[in-house]
């Protein structure tokens, strides 16, 4: 059994990172494509900048290591960018879509915050100080587009939820129908 140190896993952690971010630069294009509100669109189209730049930053770190940033599989992020694909494909439309697309937006920054926060802890273990630096700027934009989603989606999520609420689609739903008789009793 091989014995690996723990520099070991943060290079490993490292390249997990290294090649989500070129997932995500393959996806991130195909989302803003898909998207309906100029704005989320903008929002993807600016994303995707940012995240070359994140993929910069982990290239800079290899490079000071003295290590490649290839070799390894982002599973999880595959699995997400799936999951994107699904929205992309799938039946929903406009900003219906536009809802389902940034849920899955704040999926894959939910575990780029989660993988940032990580390797940035490992490397301030490590004393790794320029690492620690060029990570927790990575860290604190995924945190900044996180925010973005979150209220972007406030009025995109109330868009779509008029979406087809006329008069009869309202009696047909039980939430609207027993908040309706809750009302009438009052």
């Amino acid at each position: 059994m091989a014995q690996t140190t723990f520099r070991d896993l943060y290079i490993d952690e490292l390249k997990d990172i290294y090649n989500a971010e070129q997932q995500l630069i393959k996806a991130l294009p195909k989302m803003a494509k898909a998207a309906n509100s100029d704005e989320l669109r903008e929002g993807f189209e600016g994303h995707l900048e940012q995240t070359k730049g994140h993929a910069q930053r982990l290239e800079q770190i290899f490079k000071a290591m003295g290590e490649k940033p290839t070799g390894k599989k982002c599973k999880a992020m595959e699995g997400l960018v799936e999951e994107g694909g699904e929205v992309i494909s799938g039946e929903f439309e406009g900003e219906i879509k536009d809802s389902a697309l940034i849920a899955a937006a704040q999926r894959v920054e939910h575990y780029e915050i989660a993988a940032y926060g990580s390797v940035r802890a490992f490397a301030e273990v490590l004393g790794e100080s320029e690492a620690v630096d060029l990570l927790s700027e990575t860290l604190n934009e995924e945190k900044e587009t996180n925010d973005k989603l979150t209220s972007l989606s406030g009025e995109i999520n109330a868009s779509a939820n008029e979406v087809g609420d006329s008069e009869e689609d309202v009696e047909d739903k039980p939430s609207v129908r027993t908040a309706k008789s809750k009302a009438a009793r009052a």
